[in-house]
Formats: structure tokens, C-alpha cells, sequence
């Protein structure tokens, strides 16, 4: 068969077998690409896919002109066909990546739809011709002929290809100037192939260079694709890296090494902070206020993340230094919210417990802007819920007023804070860990150290949850009151 053929369609299948070898490292290229967009990657299989189904039934066409035969005669016919339609398809995509990339706003769904009636149109076209041989023919030897009415087969293309030269043209800023040059070279390509073809129109020119502008087009965007991964890259590795300092930053801000008062023999205090994320809304502080006075500070702020971990260090720092004026619970509640308030666009709150305790006497005064009960086990007793009032968080009202309260710690007394983290922490079955379950944990190891009081508490959570992931912070603080006899 090969040695009937002239050598005109000797090159022409030498250009098919470049188009489709072509193609194929192109699909395969895309399908590898480790960095590409699953949506891009998918548009490049399928549009190369149709491209070698074009250039193939191109192919095929060629091979079986000529040659009579029943079998003959419907298998060119069906080639033929597929190639008149594929090439619609094949405009149609490259349309749907301009009008994708262009983005003209409103009136994108209009022109897709419009692309998609010439589309249909095209198609009912080719159906047609079927019967009436409008766009081209077959004669008795089965060689193919254009009709009349051919150059109707090519308006389509034509709409096309001026819709997507108004959109490049106006949106030209849109696109990346490496793109734009290659879309561009698509576009006109084969247009620059026909006129040659003019010259020799038994060469088909029009498929390598077809081939050719839309493997171009393919690397042009597997490049821009990977380079942009590589950026994000860079750019997640920097602010991997600043999480990381905001991480150390923000452990830094709370009292971490213990015993936290060596020379002081009246209270044994530990606490700790697991974030959900690198960093988180919760805090705790504690610190002497004067030689006979301990602040005790227990927060929550709302959100996570940077933001939260922002307002925390804010918070925590007005809390103190309000503290450390010498102001009471209510008093300090009362000037950190207003402080607060007074400049919050974001309107974001903290939840608070914050407490004075006497080291001399165990008296316990204490205030609470809407944060969770706090947990005491007197010397002989064990651990209960204190239900104290509850004032408006801080940061969402100005000019709020807390009222204080008091407790008694006898030598042996222990309190425990926490964070809705521990009684909201959550298994698979979406169950609350709860706060009767923190409670009798608590009663479990009610005997201990505020160090290993805190280590069981939180053995017992990570049981309850086991792999459920942790959506909040979990921060928890005892302090033992010992008196000044110890």
C-alpha cells in the first residue's frame, strides 16, 4: 500500500506520524506533571487526544481514498466525519481556555453559550452533509471532492477564531505575555499554513504546524504552571518559616520553666498550652504581683491562628500591667476592656479568669468576663466546679462593669483553670469530653503535683479522642496554695 503512495502523501504521512508523536509526548508530559492543576492537566489530555483522533482520521482517509469497496466506501465515509467534527471540538476548547483566562465578566456565559450553538450548528451541519453532500463528496472510486457548500464547514472556525482575537486583543493584560504570544501562534499558525499550502495543496502543512503551535501552547503552560508552583512554594517556606518564630515567639511570652518560684515555698504552680494550629488564642500568666500577692490569669480569645495569637499577646500584656498597678480583679477586667474596646475594627473578644491570691492568708479574690467555671479542691475535700458569675467577655461592649468574688485556700487547696479546649475537646463519634469527665479526672489525681495533675488530665483527653483531630487549644493551669507554715 505504502509503495502506491505519491510522494506528496509520503510527506504528509511523515508530518502525521510527527503530529502524533508529538501529541503523545505532550499527553505524557502533562499526565507527569507533578505541579500542574488537576483541571489544566485534564484539559490538555483531552485536548490532545482529540488532535491525534484529527490527525488520524486524517490518516486514515488518505490511506483508503482511492480504493472501491462497500467497506471501503463507509469506512472513509465514517473517517471523514470524525475529522470534520473533532476539529470543531478542537476549537471549541481552545475558545473555553481564552474566554477561561480573558474572563469578561457578565457576559462569559453568553458567549460560551453562544460557542456552543455554533458548535451544535456545526455539527447538524456535518450530519447533513451526510445525505446531501453539501460540504463535500465521495465518487465512485471513493476519492474525496469539496462540495459548494464547503467553505460553510469552515464558519464556524471562523466565528471562532474572531471571538478569540477580540478577547485576546481587549484582554490582553490578563494574560501572561509568554501565553499571550503562544495562543497568538495558535490562532494564526494554521492560517499562515494554508497560504503556503496554496503553493502545494497536496502537503498538508496545516496538521504539523497545527501540532506543532499546540504542543507550544501546552509547554507554554506547564511552564508558567510550574513556575507559579515554585513560587507558592517559596512563598509557603517563608511563612512556614515566620509561623515558626510566631510559634517561638508566642511560648516565649508564658511563663515555661518550672518550679516558676524556687525560693517561694507557699504555692506550687504548672501550666500548659497546646495549640489546635502553630499558634493560638489561648494564654495563661501568672506572676507575682507583690512578695505576698499571686496574679493568676486564664484566657481564651476568640478565632485562631495569627490573628488570635496577635490579640492574645495584646491581651495578655494589658492584663498584667493593669494587674501589677495593684488594681483588683473587677477593676482590672474593667480597664483592660475598656483599653480593648476603644480600638477593636475586628471585633474580636476574650473570654478571661483572672485572680489575686494572698499567699499569707489563702484568700482568693477573683473576677470572670465570660470564661469557663474554675475547678477547686479544697485541703480535705475534692475537686469541685465553682460556679462564679460570669461578666460579658472582653472586647465586645464598652463601659461594662464585673463584680469580684471571693474563695478560701487552705494549706493543701488546689485550683485548677482550663480552656473550653479541654471539656470541648471531641472523639469520632462527635462526642464532648465534657466537664464531668474533667472533673473526675481531675478527682483521679487529686493527690498529685500540679505538674502530673495537669500530665493525667491530658492523658486522659488524648484517650477519649484518640485520633480525632484537635480543632482547639487546650491550656490548663493548677496551682497547690501550701501557706506560709510549708
Amino acid at each position: 500500500m505504502i509503495s502506491s503512495l505519491s510522494f506528496s502523501n509520503l510527506i504528509n504521512i511523515l508530518f502525521i506520524a510527527a503530529g502524533v508523536g508529538v501529541c503523545g509526548m505532550s499527553f505524557l508530559q502533562v499526565s507527569a506533571g507533578m505541579h500542574i492543576r488537576k483541571e489544566v492537566k485534564k484539559y490538555f489530555q483531552l485536548f490532545f487526544t482529540l488532535i491525534n483522533i484529527y490527525i488520524c482520521m486524517h490518516l486514515f482517509r488518505m490511506l483508503m481514498e482511492g480504493k472501491t469497496g462497500a467497506l471501503f466506501s463507509v469506512g472513509i465515509r465514517t473517517v471523514t466525519f470524525i475529522e470534520f467534527l473533532v476539529s470543531g471540538f478542537m476549537i471549541y476548547l481552545l475558545s473555553l481556555l481564552i474566554l477561561f483566562i480573558a474572563d469578561p465578566g457578565k457576559i462569559s456565559k453568553t458567549i460560551n453559550r453562544v460557542f456552543l450553538a455554533i458548535l451544535v450548528i456545526h455539527t447538524a451541519g456535518l450530519v447533513v452533509s451526510q445525505f446531501t453532500h453539501f460540504y463535500y463528496y465521495f465518487d465512485e472510486f471513493n476519492v474525496y471532492h469539496r462540495s459548494s457548500g464547503y467553505p460553510c464547514s469552515n464558519v464556524m472556525h471562523v466565528l471562532m477564531l474572531l471571538q478569540n482575537c477580540f478577547l485576546l486583543s481587549k484582554n490582553r493584560k490578563k494574560f501572561d505575555p509568554r501565553l499571550f504570544s503562544a495562543l497568538w501562534i495558535y490562532l494564526l499558525a494554521p492560517l499562515g499554513a494554508i497560504a503556503v499550502q496554496i503553493l502545494s495543496p497536496e502537503i498538508q502543512f496545516i496538521i504539523l504546524i497545527t501540532v506543532i503551535s499546540a504542543a507550544y501552547l501546552c509547554y507554554v503552560i506547564i511552564k508558567i504552571q510550574t513556575e507559579k508552583y515554585e513560587s507558592q512554594q517559596k512563598e509557603k517556606h517563608r511563612l512556614d518559616n515566620e509561623l515558626m518564630m510566631a510559634t517561638r515567639i508566642q511560648a516565649e511570652t508564658l511563663p515555661s520553666i518550672f518550679p516558676a518560684f524556687p525560693d517561694r515555698n507557699e504555692f506550687n504552680i504548672y501550666a500548659t498550652m497546646n495549640p489546635a494550629k502553630e499558634v493560638g488564642g489561648d494564654f495563661y500568666d501568672f506572676f507575682l504581683i507583690d512578695e505576698k500577692h499571686l496574679g493568676l490569669v486564664i484566657a481564651d480569645v476568640s478565632g485562631k491562628g495569627i490573628p488570635a495569637a496577635l490579640f492574645m499577646m495584646v491581651s495578655k500584656i494589658l492584663i498584667q500591667n493593669c494587674a501589677l498597678m495593684g488594681h483588683s480583679p473587677e477593676k482590672v477586667l474593667e480597664i483592660v476592656n475598656q483599653q480593648i474596646c476603644s480600638n477593636n475594627p475586628e471585633r474580636m473578644f476574650v473570654t478571661v479568669w483572672y485572680g489575686c491570691l494572698n499567699l499569707e492568708t489563702g484568700d482568693l479574690q477573683a473576677a470572670n468576663a465570660g470564661h469557663e467555671y474554675p475547678i477547686l479542691k479544697n485541703a480535705n475535700g475534692h475537686f469541685s466546679l465553682v460556679k462564679d458569675k460570669h461578666g460579658l467577655v472582653i472586647g465586645a461592649m464598652k463601659n461594662k462593669k464585673y463584680r469580684q468574688y471571693e474563695l478560701h485556700m487552705e494549706p493543701g487547696s488546689k485550683l485548677f483553670l482550663y480552656t473550653d479546649g479541654v471539656p470541648e475537646a471531641t472523639n469520632a463519634q462527635n462526642e464532648l469530653f465534657g466537664t464531668d469527665r474533667l472533673v473526675q479526672a481531675l478527682r483521679a489525681a487529686e493527690d498529685e503535683k500540679p505538674k502530673e495533675i495537669l500530665s493525667k488530665v491530658r492523658t486522659t483527653v488524648d484517650e477519649f479522642v484518640k485520633d480525632a483531630p484537635q480543632f482547639d487549644d487546650l491550656t490548663m493551669l493548677c496551682v497547690e496554695f501550701k501557706g506560709l507554715s510549708n
